[in-house]
């Protein structure tokens, strides 16, 4: 079986190596975006699936777009038995998805149709949900509305970030993608239809979002702080310079806040110990941060250099 593989992110890079090492399926071009600045220099960068194709030794085609242009001639000149999509970030044209005689399949980050659109796992995980998946489906000319081929279940970690549960999902759907275009070429997996009533919508994460707000009950700010990390990660503000969470753990007591003169939401209590903070209800425990223009470092080892003084506030 002859595929064309499109994907930008980084979680686009183990199933990608895994039709790159079956057997049976060829992957005859790569489509990923180009290099785009990243980095304090804004040096150009490839995606991780382009550093991905060369070190596979497939063909690779960077380009912007594939509804027309150079990429559209791409994928109809090779005329592939399959286009295979992960995390591209493009919803495909009627002219693209009648390119391959199989169609488009797509591997998508969630159990469809909770979650359609460009951001499921972190809306997962904003939303306290326990269990998420992947989906793999034929593509349509809707936003993940296509026939489902193939699901796989899977508990969320309550410690798991956006990160980690994203690349557990790639792993855990690349192995699922290469058998079920299997089925497909082979005629043995039935499509089914999505219930678009109970159908979800994972929109883009905006800038705004990422600011904590501390008068929120602290599951939820940790929650926000997982669902950003590690990149760009969500953060507040202390003696008026940006400080990232990027690790935290929610406590629902916090006697000391209650004892103190005077409580805010976004007190610290610091000691030898990583810095608690109130929220309402509840305490947040800043288990590793990064202050502006600075790595990451433990709650403790920031709260203990910015010696902090009593009655100061995060936000």
């Amino acid at each position: 079986m002859r595929v064309a593989f499109l994907g930008n992110d980084h979680w686009s890079v183990a199933p990608l190596r895994a039709l790159a090492e079956a057997p049976d399926i060829e992957v005859d071009l790569v489509v990923t975006n180009p290099p785009r600045p990243a980095g304090r220099g804004s040096q150009l960068t490839p995606t991780a699936v382009a550093d991905a194709a060369r070190a596979l030794e497939l063909p690779l085609l960077e380009v912007d777009r594939i509804r027309d242009g150079e990429g559209f001639d791409a994928l109809d000149s090779l005329e592939p038995d399959a286009i295979v999509v992960v995390a591209y970030g493009e919803i495909l044209t009627p002219d693209v998805l009648d390119i391959p005689r199989l169609g488009a399949v797509n591997l998508h980050f969630s159990l469809l149709p909770r979650w359609r659109g460009a951001a499921p796992v972190q809306r997962a995980i904003l939303e306290g949900d326990d269990v998420t998946g992947v989906t793999v489906m034929l593509m349509d000319e809707g936003m993940d509305t296509g026939l489902i081929l193939a699901t796989v279940e899977t508990a969320i970690d309550p410690v798991e970030d956006a990160g980690t549960l994203g690349a557990r999902l790639a792993d855990l759907g690349a192995p699922l993608l290469v058998e079920t275009l299997r089925g497909v070429d082979e005629g043995t997996i039935e499509p089914r239809s999505q219930d678009h009533t109970a159908a979800t919508y994972a929109s883009k994460l905006l800038p705004e979002e990422r600011t904590i707000d501390w008068t929120h009950p602290a599951d939820a700010v940790v929650r926000k702080v997982r669902a950003f990390a590690p990149d760009p990660g969500a953060f507040t503000t202390f003696r008026q310079g940006r400080l990232k969470v990027l690790a935290a753990r929610a406590h629902p007591g916090g006697g000391w806040m209650i004892a103190a003169e005077k409580p805010h939401p976004g007190a610290i209590h610091a000691g030898d110990f990583n810095p608690q903070i109130l929220a309402w209800p509840g305490v947040v425990e800043l288990v590793e941060v990064a202050p502006a223009g600075r790595k990451r470092m433990s709650g403790e080892g920031w709260a203990r250099g910015a010696r902090i003084e009593p009655l100061e506030r995060l936000g």
